[in-house]
């Protein structure tokens, strides 16, 4: 399923003196890039919402942010015993390479020690904790479908704008193709006419000679090879819109195949009216390109 990389989600929730406020946001990204922020001891709620999110989503950059409030509730401080140790190891480690190297260092405080982090934690009753984790696990289930469902409902809007710069750039196709033909009785006469100016002003020129560089300028001057391609991408791009798979990366790179086929067009064209055609097409497939920036 296609969607957009670009949407914006929130919930918000409450459990007894615990408020909360999810949000949950995307840009366009080249791959899946997942930025979670929550309160120290959610850990398992992270992991539960990384392997969601991972499993819904295929590309975006994603910001998930939790704010919680547990009012005027005082939480009990203990100190975590296992951390604790790892601090002082650490400390007397650094004390002992300071004295090997002639360096005195002062002994650092208790109040030192408990400000470093995870040395002191605060505690909740283990009930309250389970229910807090329960519900907020249930709303942020929610909010990735909320998430998700606007995705799809950015992605409807979309396909309709690019599928609709698809049709102006097939539209252009078909012109470019009727001036092209229209045009062909006059490139061969001008050539003709040049032919005939060089064996004219040349006496020694090799008329073999002239007719084949001629020849060569009227196969650079022939667009056809780029309107056949122009409508073999327009054919490619709307399979992949009628897909629903995740077409992102191929759209953009069939933009880029539209814009380098719009350039050579434009620098083949030899006439305003079909140069003008190629602009408008380079106009259009930019439009376009930036519409695919944000698709999935």
């Amino acid at each position: 399923m296609i969607q957009s990389m670009t949407a914006f989600a929130s919930r918000v929730g409450a459990l007894g003196d615990s408020t909360w406020s999810w949000e949950l946001r995307s840009v366009n990204g080249r791959g899946l890039d997942l930025r979670v922020r929550l309160p120290e001891g959610f850990s398992a709620i992270e992991v539960a919402g990384r392997a969601a999110m991972k499993k819904q989503i295929n590309r975006g950059t994603l910001t998930l942010n939790l704010r919680l409030s547990q009012g005027d509730q005082k939480a009990d401080l203990s100190v975590d015993p296992i951390q604790l140790d790892a601090v002082l190891r650490a400390l007397d480690t650094v004390q002992d390479r300071a004295f090997e190297i002639g360096v005195t260092l002062a002994q650092p405080t208790a109040a030192d020690v408990l400000m470093q982090r995870g040395v002191l934690v605060a505690g909740q009753p283990a009930e309250q904790s389970d229910d807090l984790a329960k519900a907020l696990q249930t709303d942020l289930t929610a909010l990735i479908a909320d998430f998700v469902a606007m995705r799809v409902a950015e992605w409807a809007a979309l396909h309709d704008i690019i599928a609709g710069q698809i049709d102006q750039i097939a539209d252009l196709t078909v012109q470019a193709t009727a001036v092209a033909s229209a045009r062909q009785a006059d490139v061969q006469t001008n050539l003709t006419v040049a032919l005939q100016r060089v064996l004219h002003d040349v006496a020694d020129a090799d008329p073999d000679r002239v007719a084949q560089e001629l020849a060569v300028l009227a196969v650079k001057s022939d667009v056809t090879e780029e309107l056949d391609r122009l409508r073999a991408h327009v054919a490619a791009a709307r399979a992949l819109l009628a897909s629903g798979a995740p077409a992102g990366r191929k759209l953009d790179f069939l933009a880029q195949e539209f814009k380098r086929e719009a350039n050579t067009l434009c620098a083949k064209a030899g006439a305003p009216d079909l140069t003008a055609i190629g602009l408008d097409l380079k106009a259009v497939i930019d439009q376009m390109r930036e519409q695919i920036q944000n698709v999935e």
